[in-house]
């Protein structure tokens, strides 16, 4: 039985061209290009299996991170894609903190959304499952790792170092040594890490 996706996505042309792309895969795709419209073809019957949605949606600037609590409210416990131009470190505290189940940097090609929905069906676990392969792989030790975690959600070294009983210098040289040890220099670099397109 072919796999529902629920597309919400603003930019026509983007919406009708991953539509198109999901279809030939073989599942079916519902397309939304807000908000409201999304929950309104869900709120008439239609079942779907995992959402890939964009964090701006028209004016929305926060529309797909909203769009999660308001699936969870309606009973869809669908996992969530989340899609977006603008990595930066508070969307992707909010979409982590509110649940989605990957990331994905604008621009992408249409393939490389399959492959992480394919991922995300076969396994649907939480984001959960794709911090702890990358740090492993990572050879992170234990303090390293739970540090590493504290850096995807958004946290300055402050916030890590009060949460860690640590001195912010101490967690600035850790974030160093992780970031050495996944060969990144960044925030976004190490979030590109942690999930690949």
């Amino acid at each position: 039985m072919s796999k529902t996706v629920l597309l919400v996505e603003d930019e026509a042309d983007a919406r009708e061209s991953l539509s198109r792309a999901i279809e030939r895969s073989g599942r079916k795709c519902v397309s939304a290009e807000s908000v409201n419209e999304a929950l309104k073809k869900l709120e008439e019957g239609r079942f779907v299996d995992i959402v890939v949605t964009d964090v701006v949606l028209g004016d929305d600037e926060s529309g797909g991170i909203r769009l999660m609590p308001e699936l969870r409210r309606i009973g869809v416990r669908a996992p969530v894609i989340i899609i977006t131009a603008f990595a930066d470190v508070v969307r992707v505290k909010d979409a982590l903190n509110g649940g989605a189940s990957y990331l994905l940097e604008k621009p992408f090609r249409a393939q490389q959304l399959l492959d992480i929905i394919d991922r995300v069906l076969s396994d649907p676990g939480d984001v959960a499952h794709y911090v702890d392969r990358a740090l492993a792989h990572a050879g992170l030790t234990d303090k390293e790792a739970a540090v590493a975690r504290h850096v995807l959600k958004g946290l300055t070294s402050g916030e890590i170092a009060r949460l860690e009983n640590n001195s912010d210098k101490t967690i600035r040289q850790h974030i160093t040594r992780i970031y050495q040890k996944c060969n990144v220099a960044t925030r976004a670099e190490f979030f590109h890490f942690v999930f690949p397109a």
